[in-house]
């Protein structure tokens, strides 16, 4: 059975591997950091898990604010990719959390970054072409040169703003000021 549900605690190292196993090391905090995040208030990591195989099938690490939701990460398990689970989390995500949620995707330069925004769009994610840069997670990290897209539909400059400074504000100073 595929159904999300909240992360344990112990089940953080498993998580993390499949961090590590699927994005950029530019593109996530340290190991001690990560794992300190799941004491934040507005953070939530939800898995699918595979009980039989005591493995997890996926994972998505979710953003809560006022009015909108932000997906920090996102990624399945390689042993279980192509099986659909992407956009089953993508509509139970949806359907718990019922605001607008956002994300981040690379810049449309390579196939793979092509085929991951169609995916989103597939599941009712919208691009929106303002500049975007993602800050580095920490001093020795690059920024990346990154794109938001949005659920239902695109917005406004206005409101973009507003999501990136919420984002810069709570998502990437987040470890400074929970010491």
């Amino acid at each position: 059975m595929n159904s999300l549900r909240l992360a344990k605690t112990e089940e953080f190292d498993k998580i993390f591997s499949i961090l590590e196993d699927s994005f950029p090391k530019d593109e996530y905090r340290t190991y001690e950091e990560q794992k300190a995040l799941l004491k934040h208030p507005n953070y939530t990591v939800y898995v699918i898990p595979d009980n039989e195989a005591e493995r997890i099938k996926a994972f998505i690490s979710v953003w809560k604010f006022e009015d909108f939701a932000f997906i920090e990460h996102f990624a399945v398990n390689s042993v279980y990719r192509n099986q659909g689970l992407g956009s089953l989390i993508l509509h139970e995500i949806m359907n718990l959390l019922p605001c607008q949620i956002c994300l981040e995707v690379e810049l449309p330069e390579t196939d793979f970054a092509k085929r991951r925004i169609g995916f989103y769009q597939r599941n009712g994610f919208y691009i929106n072409h303002y500049p975007y840069t993602q800050p580095p997670y920490a001093k020795e990290k690059q920024p990346i040169p990154l794109l938001i897209m949005t659920s239902g539909n695109s917005i406004s400059k206005n409101r973009f703003d507003k999501i990136q400074e919420t984002i810069f504000k709570e998502v990437y100073h987040a470890s400074k000021q929970m010491e």
